[in-house]
């Protein structure tokens, strides 16, 4: 894990509510909602990653 992150107890709230509703829409099921957060994830990374990759020269 490159950085842990701190929340307050507001932040706390919220997240919680928004993971609430997350795994509501996964009919309840908290690993599948896990499973689909994580492609999620990737797919982000793989577009950040596209945007701060070096680019190629082009002629």
């Amino acid at each position: 894990m490159d950085h842990i992150v701190m929340l307050d107890s507001r932040q706390e709230a919220a997240l919680q509510a928004i993971a609430d509703k997350f795994i509501a829409q996964h009919r309840g099921d908290p690993v599948k909602a896990l499973k689909e957060m994580i492609v999620l994830n990737g797919h982000l990374q793989e577009r950040l990653d596209a945007l701060t990759a070096p680019r190629r020269a082009t002629r």
